[in-house]
């Protein structure tokens, strides 16, 4: 009878993954762990992705995973991934993926938040500030400054019915309006702004936002 393996190890161009298996006991996964690393047989130095899939392993855990693997000179662990998230990740998640939203002015000097994304119904002025760690969308003019994505998310994005913002935000960018605050002014419209892949803080119309950020859309169904 063919002994089960908890520890299965695949060569890629990256490096090698180590497949810990999730159902076993712990004490039998360290056992054979520390089995093969110590029979690796490796020359130089090989980056090793290590998958937990289903276990939860605390960070104690880990660190013995990990100086397991670091004991063989030749495997450096370079990442490790894992398909289960704690309750503190879990809530940070709904947090970052609900919506917040404001009715009213958002006056000179007056700052509003959300931990996800905002919806702004009314006029922000100019000298406030509106900041969302997801996407902010303001249902009136957007005279202010406005920070989408203020936690690094750069899939976020800033729409406005009218878009004359001072200074726009995405994520660590920044983009000064005043080069093209004429130009807005004048033809004010519904407009969204988003991080180009070129690094660089982009415009386009509202309608194109479907196909900028596809991911923005959680509806299901309809035709």
């Amino acid at each position: 009878m063919t002994k089960q393996q908890f520890v299965m190890i695949k060569g890629t161009k990256d490096g090698l993954v180590l497949r810990l298996d999730d159902k076993c006991a712990y004490s039998d996964l360290i056992t054979e762990l520390e089995q093969k690393v110590s029979e690796d047989g490796l020359e130089g130095l090989a980056k090793v992705q290590v998958h937990t899939g289903n276990r939860y392993c605390d960070e104690a855990e880990l660190k013995e995973i990990m100086n397991i693997i670091h004991a063989s000179p030749n495997l450096r662990v370079s990442k490790i991934q894992s398909d289960v998230i704690t309750m503190e990740e879990c809530n940070r998640h709904i947090l970052e993926n609900q919506s917040e939203t404001y009715i009213g002015i958002v006056r000179s000097g007056q700052v509003i938040t959300a931990e996800g994304d905002l919806v702004v119904i009314g006029d922000v002025n100019p000298n406030a500030r509106v900041v969302a760690a997801g996407s902010i969308y303001v249902l009136g003019r957007l005279k202010g400054i406005a920070h989408a994505g203020s936690k690094g998310n750069t899939e976020s994005v800033i729409a406005a019915s009218w878009l004359e913002a001072t200074h726009l935000m995405i994520a660590d960018k920044i983009e000064l309006m005043s080069d093209e605050l004429t130009i807005l002014s004048e033809h004010p419209e519904m407009e969204c702004a988003y991080l180009h892949s070129n690094g660089f803080i982009a415009i386009d119309r509202l309608q194109e936002l479907r196909n900028l950020r596809p991911g923005l859309s959680s509806f299901k169904g309809g035709s």
